[in-house]
């Protein structure tokens, strides 16, 4: 087990490595240039030639890439060409409030779903279990930015009820948390019905059945278990999309998080700013993946049993 862990968190560092050039590349290849961004449109040629010089971003492309790849080798991700702080000053500063978003968003997403899911299945074709379908595919095709343009003229401006911008306060985070949480929550939902039902039709359900063990001990004991696997995995990525996702709905939302300071610095072509956000984003989420494998073995001994003969080779 922990020669396969250690597999894994080797294998980041080249995934980390591939997007770090695919993004420091894009970033490059954008119009403009962060001298004429930070300065303006007014600007003479000659202050914005000064300012490019000064960070560094007149010189070819590749001996800027090598010199940022050098620097992290260094522990050096370099400052921010508008705040001249270093760059994860301001990612930590903001990573809490995004990441107090994706925590809410993905516990209504799992508390609600999951449930709603093992109920869709084990009443199949009811009423119910066609509302709950039909539902989940009505929120799941809504972009979320529109959706949250939605819920703040509905209650919003309309009725008044909730802030619409903000992260003062807990009212504040409903309509984002919503704004998440729903197109996410379908998904969980019909995941969790179509796992649901595929295990309630195995040959050890109706043996558990037959032995006269309690419905409800059936379902919660053997099928939900052995359904959980696939869930687990959804969850995981989508709690890492959540954390990467929370970039539109902040900006929509104004809320002074991660996602809200990576707009920024794109539109300003902060260029180590948007690396360090999204170097940090990548780690995470990779990280959130091994901790979905680990759990796989804790919730399957099956997988386990599977990762001990991958590490003995």
């Amino acid at each position: 087990m922990w020669k396969y862990i250690i597999k894994r968190v080797l294998l980041i560092v080249p995934t980390i490595m591939f997007v770090i050039m695919i993004v420091f590349s894009i970033m490059s290849l954008t119009p403009s240039s962060p001298g004429r961004l930070i300065l303006g449109q007014t600007a003479n040629e000659a202050a914005v030639a000064a300012l490019n010089e000064r960070l560094g971003y007149n010189r070819p492309f590749l001996i800027r890439f090598g010199n940022y790849v050098a620097g992290i080798m260094r522990g050096d991700f370099g400052s921010s060409y508008r705040t001249g702080r270093p760059v994860f000053e301001d990612v930590f500063s903001r990573f809490p409030v995004t990441l107090a978003l994706s925590l809410m968003a993905i516990t209504v997403t799992v508390a609600v779903g999951l449930p709603v899911g093992v109920y869709s299945a084990i009443r199949q074709y009811s009423a119910l279990d066609y509302t709950f379908t039909i539902t989940a595919m009505f929120f799941s095709s809504f972009p979320v930015f529109w959706f949250g343009l939605m819920l703040i003229i509905l209650f919003s401006l309309k009725l008044g009820w909730l802030p619409s911008n903000g992260a003062d306060t807990w009212r504040h985070f409903i309509l984002p948390v919503g704004t998440l949480s729903l197109p996410y929550l379908a998904i969980i939902l019909r995941m969790t019905r179509s796992t649901m039902l595929e295990t309630i039709r195995q040959d050890y359900i109706r043996t558990a059945r037959a032995k006269g063990v309690p419905e409800r001990r059936v379902i919660m004991r053997h099928a939900l278990k052995n359904a959980l696997l696939p869930i687990i995995t959804l969850v995981g990525m989508i709690f890492g999309l959540l954390l990467g996702g929370a970039v539109l709905t902040e900006t929509v939302f104004s809320i002074p998080g991660l996602g809200t300071l990576i707009v920024n610095a794109i539109r300003m072509k902060d260029i180590p700013q948007v690396m360090a956000a999204v170097i940090f984003l990548s780690t995470m989420f990779c990280g959130i993946m091994l901790l979905v494998d680990i759990l796989y073995a804790l919730v399957d001994p099956r997988v386990k049993a599977l990762y001990r003969r991958s590490g003995n080779h």
